[in-house]
């Protein structure tokens, strides 16, 4: 009634709304609906994204594109195939991040930037305590493996409570498993997104466990990413994504 498929003959075809559908869309659930945004009525601190870029060396750089050109790239210690683009886009990101799984679930370190740039941003935080969300599980263990015992992961017994006290330097967290519900506003105010989600609910609820009713300080929020890779395309997902949503939003607000 309101859509229409873009490539119909898609397993996981993309829809696109009719023209004018949008506005029809709004005045059939106008009546119906309420819109209400948090910073309608909520005292919430001051949010700010910063982006930081890494570059790719040119080896790296090759093998990069000779992932994306061949779906396949052998790394002398392993293979990495990828049999779908589903799973091109998985691999793609993970080597943005610094490491990709090979079929035998083992994954192969391409490189460092991303914890190199990591540590930059500890380093100015000057012992203020850091969050970092994190997509894959070799990036929660390199991080653990550069840091030691100052990480600790959001599954430990009890650690929220000594985040919120000031007793854990870093808190690392898959934004699926720390994402929603937790009160970390009173630990911290500075967050890391190592690996970006295409999931917008889970960006945006990771995102509001600082900035919270409560938080004393602005919230910064860095984004590692690296350059031309699919990092950038993820954020330009988010961004649409966003976009999209916030115009739905405004449409209802009474």
């Amino acid at each position: 009634r309101f859509c229409r498929a873009v490539d119909p003959w898609s397993k996981y075809p993309k829809f696109e709304l009719l023209p004018g559908a949008e506005e029809t869309i709004l005045k059939s659930i106008d009546d119906i609906c309420l819109s209400l945004q948090t910073d309608d009525y909520l005292d919430l601190p001051p949010y700010v994204i910063n982006d930081i870029y890494v570059d790719l060396s040119r080896p790296l750089r090759s093998d990069y594109d000779t992932l994306v050109k061949d779906m396949y790239l052998d790394l002398g210690d392993s293979e990495i195939e990828a049999m779908t683009a589903g799973a091109m886009v998985s691999k793609l990101q993970q080597f943005a991040s610094g490491a990709v799984y090979n079929s035998d679930g083992e994954y192969s370190i391409v490189h460092e930037e991303k914890l190199d740039a990591l540590g930059d941003i500890i380093e100015e935080a000057a012992g203020q305590p850091v969050l970092i969300w994190y997509a894959y599980r070799h990036s929660s263990e390199r991080i653990k493996q550069r840091y030691g015992g100052i990480v600790h992961d959001i599954q430990e017994p009890d650690v929220i409570e000594k985040w919120n006290n000031g007793e854990v330097p870093i808190l690392i967290s898959h934004p699926a498993s720390g994402g929603h519900g937790l009160n970390l506003q009173h630990g911290g105010n500075i967050m890391v997104w190592y690996d970006c989600t295409w999931n917008l609910e889970h960006y945006d609820q990771a995102n509001a466990r600082l900035r919270r009713p409560g938080q004393a300080k602005p919230v910064i929020v860095h984004r590692l990413l690296t350059n031309d890779t699919i990092d950038t395309e993820i954020i330009d997902a988010l961004v649409n994504k966003t976009s999209v949503q916030q115009l739905l939003m405004r449409g209802l607000r009474k």
